[in-house]
């Protein structure tokens, strides 16, 4: 799977308060409720650079079901699972990407029990790399990303604007957007002020903007 990251998708930054003054956003309503960890997958091969491309209209139904099962078997809880519109850099095409994706809330499980899900999803479904993020304290010396969640974002609009700022699509590689409009990205925590500017340059409120601290890992 390519890299879900800026998200999503993929250097410690010290939050003083110099740096957390610039970058936190403001707790948004529901931050209590993240779970455990979460699972971004797909089960898609190929590499789509049509956004009009019919594979991007597929709700990967069969897909959630498949994986919840594969969550449930190994010991953990499936809570619920978010469809997703990704939109990312390719470096090596030069241009924006596509995939249809979704993430899954996954509880009750350990670190370890979490990668080894995330492995057999990939190779159940042939990806390069599965990412998984587990939610924690901001003070936890495991934190070492955060997950931005805003709303009132396209994937076009994500489009546009990873196209015109360069750095961010080098370094955050592109993101995602649920169905309901809302902007899910992925970010090493040294980036998180180039996470705030894009999500910033897509006309979101920062205000409105929910940051969850965690641990991120590509299992590949």
């Amino acid at each position: 799977m390519k890299r879900l990251r800026a998200l999503v998708a993929i250097g410690v930054l010290t939050l003083g308060s110099a740096g957390a003054g610039t970058a936190q956003a403001a707790p948004a309503p529901g931050a209590s409720g993240c779970p455990t960890a979460e699972i971004f997958a797909t089960n898609n091969t190929a590499v789509i650079t049509d956004p009009d491309d019919p594979r991007l209209r597929t709700r990967l139904s069969g897909f959630d079901r498949e994986v919840r099962s594969i969550i449930r078997a190994h010991g953990a809880r499936p809570g619920d699972s978010t469809l997703l519109d990704g939109v990312f850099w390719s470096g090596q095409e030069q241009q924006a990407t596509y995939e249809r994706s979704r993430e899954f809330d996954v509880d009750r499980v350990s670190p370890a029990g979490l990668h080894h899900i995330a492995d057999v999803i990939r190779k159940e479904y042939h990806q390069e790399s599965v990412l998984t993020f587990r939610c924690l304290p901001r003070t936890s010396s495991d934190v070492d990303a955060v997950e931005i969640q805003a709303p009132g974002v396209s994937p076009t609009r994500l489009r546009d604007a990873l196209l015109a700022d360069p750095e961010a699509r080098d370094r955050l590689g592109g993101g995602s957007v649920a169905l309901d409009g809302r902007l899910i990205l992925i970010a090493p925590i040294a980036d998180l002020p180039l996470a705030r500017k894009l999500t910033e340059s897509l006309g979101v409120d920062w205000n409105r903007a929910e940051v969850r601290y965690g641990d991120e890992e590509f299992v590949g």
